[in-house]
């Protein structure tokens, strides 16, 4: 029986159990919920497909929960809420019933921010946040202010991500990081992602020149990359 209204919608592109692929939690057996809608338009997205609010996915609260604990079969305890975008304003009333949904059912629940809001109320409720910092190649920008007041009231459940074309972006990352630290912060564990582009080979020479640039840099970052592409390629989903 569902503890919250079971009238509520969302809209869902996938919902799929699959090994984190990226961050700190890499390897880790998950199901994953993928909301249908985005707006944030970053140009390297892997994910496009997910940007059309289309409400052909509309998905009833019991369909969400029910095709979850199938997927869990009771064993698999962990959520991560991904997209698209699950922290688009338009999303966060449905997104709060399921993460309260989840939490009655003690699943651990980690939801993927995009780093271009922090959402009071849904930060509030899940166990782990993977917010991204927005670098130069992504054309979107993430707000190194915002950043400091995500890591001030969130950083204890967290990890930021920035993903990684060229020392651009590393230079811009490492900026950021220099910026909390000036104003008497550790950041959490901060992830940096080799940019791997879907219909390219593996990026070998970028994975070695990210890993060169943090070690030159004095390796304020963790270099790790998306492990659900070595192993399938940068095309496939559900993985």
């Amino acid at each position: 029986m569902l503890a919250s209204d079971p009238m509520t919608t969302l809209l869902i592109n996938s919902i799929y159990r699959a090994t984190e692929g990226e961050g700190i939690h890499i390897g880790t057996p998950q199901v994953f919920v993928r909301f249908q809608g985005c707006h944030i338009g970053c140009v390297n997205c892997d994910s496009k497909e997910t940007w059309d609010f289309n409400p052909e996915f509309t998905m009833a609260l019991d369909e969400v929960m029910e095709k979850v604990e199938t997927l869990s079969q009771n064993i698999i305890k962990r959520v991560s809420i991904t997209g698209g975008d699950p922290l688009h304003p338009s999303h966060v009333p449905s997104l709060l019933v399921l993460i309260k949904e989840l939490k009655a059912r003690d699943y651990y629940v980690n939801i993927e921010a995009a780093g271009t809001r922090v959402v009071k109320e849904v930060f509030d409720l899940v166990d782990f946040v993977s917010y991204d910092f927005k670098t130069p190649s992504t054309e979107v920008t993430t707000s190194k202010d915002l950043l400091l007041k995500f890591i001030r009231d969130y950083g204890h459940k967290a990890q930021i991500k920035a993903v990684v074309a060229d020392k651009k972006d590393f230079e811009s990352t490492y900026d950021a990081f220099h910026f909390i630290k000036q104003n008497g912060i550790n950041p959490p564990s901060w992830c940096l992602t080799p940019c791997f582009e879907p219909g390219e080979a593996f990026p070998m020479q970028r994975f070695q020149h990210v890993v060169n640039l943090n070690e030159n840099f004095g390796l304020p970052f963790r270099v790790i990359g998306q492990q659900h592409k070595w192993v399938y390629g940068a095309e496939a989903r559900q993985v």
